[in-house]
């Protein structure tokens, strides 16, 4: 009988894992608009760097790339070039890019710390620190680096996990932003 509840435990341990694991590609577009859902707002932001305090509702209009990231994450800085790379080539076409530095230990949550790894790193679009991870949990997210594209309406029509998926996620930008 305990062989039974140690299978039946496991079962459901996979199960949960596989139910919570990222598609395989780490990337879910919403196939329509009808399927989009609204972003959140910025919640709970200890402070701002490269900007103001920014809203979604003050971004309505714009296509909105969010990206939660953390400067001791290897994965979000193989992901910074090519942030960066979109910024960069779109930022004047309308593409506005909100990283979301979300620490994941405790050394990262120094914003001293924070201000000179952005700095290093050379990130001029807006940054909202997320030490309490408030934005982190109202976008339901999980997981470093992710990025939640929004379109003009304020609804998040793509998400990615992970690195990859560049060509994709490019492919998604262009397209909100030629929607005019």
């Amino acid at each position: 009988m305990p062989s039974l509840r140690i299978c039946i435990t496991l079962l459901a341990l996979f199960i949960a894992l596989i139910a919570s694991w990222p598609s395989p590609r780490g990337a879910e577009a919403v196939a329509s608009s009808e399927n989009a859902v609204p972003a959140p707002e910025f919640a709970g932001i200890d402070r701002w760097f490269n900007s103001p305090p920014l809203t979604m509702k003050g971004l309505r209009g714009k296509v909105v790339l969010v990206e939660f990231w953390t400067h001791g994450c290897i994965n979000c800085l193989h992901v910074l070039p090519h942030t960066k790379a979109l910024y960069e080539r779109y930022g004047k076409d309308g593409l506005v890019v909100v990283g979301v530095h979300t620490p994941e230990y405790e050394e990262e949550r120094d914003p001293v710390r924070v201000a000179a790894a952005i700095r290093k790193l050379g990130i001029d679009w807006p940054v909202a620190v997320d030490n309490g991870q408030h934005t982190w949990d109202a976008f339901g997210n999980r997981f470093w680096p992710a990025l939640y594209l929004i379109d003009r309406d304020g609804r998040i029509v793509y998400r990615h996990v992970g690195e990859g998926n560049y060509d994709e996620t490019e492919a998604h930008v262009r397209a909100l932003l030629e929607r005019g």
